[in-house]
């Protein structure tokens, strides 16, 4: 049998496999985030390893009760970890800091902008394809250490990112796959290796970088310690695994040129897998190496989808909130009921989700958002509905601009919370004019990803087309030609300067 670790934003998602991939028992084992101060998004490396070692158990416990089972038979580990993490080791691979910055810590940018003085940040952008907000890359939140933290600095040997300061605790091996190092700032994607060239622009030393290894490489079995913390056998394998964009990718059939996916929760994303990167300098994609070899993940995303409809729930929707705890209703649910009742278009009612401050597509970090042609005829319902319609209307411009760059396929599995009502699907397929399909993986894409990598590495399976086999599509919601035609008129509206102006 396989484990597979997600290790997210939110905590760890733990699944216990079987060798043909079908899922057996899952569990989740939830950890904090703190907030320091503003820009300063940290977690500690401690609280995932606690997950890690607490949801082992739970899966050994859970799957015990179901089907039986012995430590024994768990052959394998693979992990898939959020990205552009920033964990600070000293010689003997101890954490420098009990917090330490993720992905999201947005304190770097005077080191950043002062990089940028020395190196030409479209030629930066062209070779690594890190098309988040430049502050957020690991290389720049060490530069920020080497800035700011000057003793914690001298003491420094190596940085690495979430899963592979797993993978050490697990086998004692400091290796990242080319997934995460993808994702560091430093990382030359038609290389397939570090820049030194941007290593140098930096002043770091190239010291500071984990060695790059295949995300199916078998880092070794368990540690005897990491063994009897987690209850299983020194026979266990662990592989590299990868980051979660790429494992999400794999585990959601994103795995060929012109595949796509799109991943519809707190924030959400269209990702194309492709043989090369699909870069561009005005609208930034954001780019990861795959974890399937040959491969690149490039995705648009927007910022503010799934927190954009709880701030819906939580400020004009409290009446349902209150049903909940008396009728144990899902106000989500209850929402888009009420959503059903006003028209395609919303009784001309548009929404920008622009909550949290843009979208990849756009990073300007004033941008709100907005209704805009709000009067005194329009309902809740309506109000619902053009929250709905603005998110999938954002992501059409996200896969026009691929479809600007690349043929893709004309059908696209969703994963994530957003992916479970068939209304808000249909919308989507509506307005973006594609197939939207969902799967029998749903949200455990990611699991299966680092599952498969652990099954390929260790030789279980012969290759990552155990996947294909593995996805089976349960609902398949095709445009509505009258709709979709109505909505391509709204997509005139809502991209124009009005929509955006009105929000800067």
């Amino acid at each position: 049998m396989i484990i597979s670790h997600d290790l997210g934003t939110g905590g760890n998602k733990a699944s216990l496999l079987d060798r043909e991939g079908m899922r057996i028992v899952s569990v989740f084992d939830a950890y904090d985030t703190y907030y320091p101060a503003p820009g300063f998004h940290e977690q500690r490396p401690a609280d995932w390893w606690n997950a890690i070692v607490r949801s082992t158990h739970r899966l050994l416990e859970e799957a015990g009760k179901r089907v039986g089972i012995n430590p024994n038979q768990i052959l394998c580990i693979g992990v898939s970890g959020h990205s552009l993490g920033c964990v600070p080791l000293d010689a003997d691979k101890n954490p420098l800091r009990a917090t330490v910055p993720i992905w999201s810590d947005a304190r770097a940018d005077a080191e950043a902008a002062a990089f940028f003085e020395r190196f030409d940040e479209k030629e930066w952008y062209c070779r690594t394809g890190n098309g988040f907000p430049p502050r957020h890359y690991p290389l720049f939140k060490i530069l920020w250490l080497q800035r700011h933290e000057p003793d914690l600095f001298q003491k420094l040997a190596k940085v690495i990112g979430t899963k592979d300061y797993i993978n050490d605790r697990l086998t004692g091996v400091l290796v990242t796959d080319h997934s995460y190092a993808s994702g560091s700032g430093a990382y030359n994607l038609t290389e397939n290796a570090y820049d030194g060239e941007l290593i140098n622009a930096s002043g770091l030393p190239d010291s500071l970088l984990p060695e790059i290894v295949a995300s199916t490489k078998v880092l070794g079995p368990l540690k005897r310690e990491a063994a009897e913390e987690l209850g299983l056998s020194q026979k266990t394998l662990v592989v590299a695994g990868g980051v979660d964009n790429s494992c999400m990718a794999l585990g959601a059939g994103c795995c060929l040129p012109g595949r796509l996916y799109a991943s519809l929760g707190s924030s959400s994303w269209i990702a194309v897998s492709d043989s090369d990167p699909l870069l561009n300098v005005d609208k930034k994609s954001y780019v990861f190496a795959h974890v399937v070899p040959g491969q690149f993940v490039s995705a648009y995303g927007i910022f503010s989808s799934g927190t954009t409809f709880r701030w819906l729930r939580d400020q004009l929707c409290r009446d349902l909130i209150d049903r909940e705890k008396q009728e144990g209703t899902d106000p989500y649910e209850l929402m888009i009921e009420e959503a059903k009742t006003s028209p395609p278009g919303a009784n001309g009612l548009l929404h920008n989700p622009s909550l949290a401050g843009g979208n990849t597509l756009d990073l300007r970090p004033e941008i709100r958002g907005a209704f805009l042609g709000l009067d005194l005829r329009h309902t809740r319902a309506d109000i619902i509905r053009s929250v709905m319609e603005g998110i999938a209307l954002s992501l059409r411009i996200v896969l026009d601009a691929f479809r600007d760059m690349k043929e893709v396929q004309n059908r696209m599995p969703v994963v994530g919370g957003g992916a479970r009502s068939d209304f808000w699907r249909q919308i989507y397929a509506d307005i973006l004019r594609i197939a939207i399909e969902t799967t029998n993986i749903g949200q455990e894409a990611a699991s299966l990803g680092a599952a498969s990598l652990a099954a390929v590495g260790t030789g279980l399976w012969n290759d990552f087309s155990t996947v294909d086999r593995l996805l089976n599509i349960e609902d398949s919601r095709q445009p509505n030609r009258r709709n979709a035609e109505h909505y391509d008129r709204l997509l005139t509206s809502f991209k124009k300067d009005r929509l955006y102006l009105a929000t800067r």
